[in-house]
């Protein structure tokens, strides 16, 4: 039987990571304020599809996954590692 959630239940891997990161920005970064740099990269996301990503509601994918490590300056391995 395939599962297609993370050891947490969650239906992604980076969610905690992403909300740790954006915690860790300078000058108290909104998930408004991070779903607008993520458009700037061009994905079309709103504060809801960040609060759900963070969350683990959302499915996260590569293409999306990709650009939030742009935003974050940092690589796909630093979102996918276990805290």
């Amino acid at each position: 039987m395939y599962k297609n959630r993370s050891p947490r239940g969650g239906n992604n891997l980076c969610g905690a990571r992403v909300r740790a990161l954006r915690l860790e920005l300078p000058g108290r970064v909104s998930q408004r304020t991070l779903a607008e740099r993520l458009q700037i990269e061009g994905l079309d996301l709103d504060k809801n599809a960040v609060q759900r990503i963070e969350s683990g509601e959302r499915f996260v994918t590569d293409i999306e996954l990709k650009a939030i490590a742009r935003v974050f300056g940092v690589s796909t391995d630093e979102l996918l590692r276990d805290e």
